[in-house]
């Protein structure tokens, strides 16, 4: 489990042949560890020394390439970097599970005093789960759902986590990583169940 608090912005050292090799300042990652790349739960399946940095390789499977953009990352790419919370700590962000829902498209950035609110095209089927003060995970990182349109939501995003993560990089037409708040989900399945009379 992860908490949508980014730790790292580590860098895309390669990618070929459904695996994806990342530079990071983590010393402590082990073979069989979970990571989240841009929000996406990754196992490490290499590592080695790169200078004072290590890389952790990741093999994606199609599923991952489907519902997220890591199949649009090239080397030299920024990206956010968490290891899973440990048990006892504390929970920063919101209970992010890595599991990415879908991507969505980055359709405007309104500058404002202090923060820049970005305004997300989300698909269809996750709007539902979208609530006003409600979490969501874009790229991994936590942020509160500020407003909603009938296919959009917007993040205020605040100086920290623009310069800590990949955010501050973002244009209109980038594609994001969308995680929507699983008990949202696991609502909705459990009331589901009540209306079909199931037990």
């Amino acid at each position: 489990m992860f908490t949508g608090i980014v730790e790292e912005v580590g860098r895309v050292v390669d990618t070929a042949d459904l695996r994806l090799e990342v530079a990071c300042g983590f010393g402590d990652l082990g073979i069989g560890d979970s990571i989240a790349v841009n929000g996406v739960c990754l196992t490490v399946m290499e590592l080695a020394e790169l200078g004072d940095e290590i890389t952790f390789a990741a093999e994606l499977s199609e599923e991952t390439l489907a519902r997220s953009s890591l199949g649009t990352v090239v080397a030299g790419s920024p990206v956010n970097l968490e290891r899973p919370v440990r048990a006892g700590g504390r929970l920063g962000g919101h209970v992010v599970q890595g599991h990415v829902d879908g991507t969505g498209l980055v359709s405007a950035l309104e500058p404002q005093e202090g923060s820049v609110v970005m305004w997300i095209q989300a698909p269809a089927g996750l709007r539902r789960y979208l609530v006003e003060k409600g979490s969501v995970a874009v790229d991994g990182v936590s942020l509160t759902v500020a407003g909603l349109e009938a296919s959009a939501f917007s993040v205020a995003i605040i100086p920290h986590t623009l310069t800590a993560t990949t955010l501050h990089s973002k244009a209109p037409g980038d594609l994001v990583n969308l995680e929507v708040d699983i008990l949202a989900k696991y609502v909705e399945s459990l009331l589901g169940a009540h209306l079909r009379g199931e037990q």
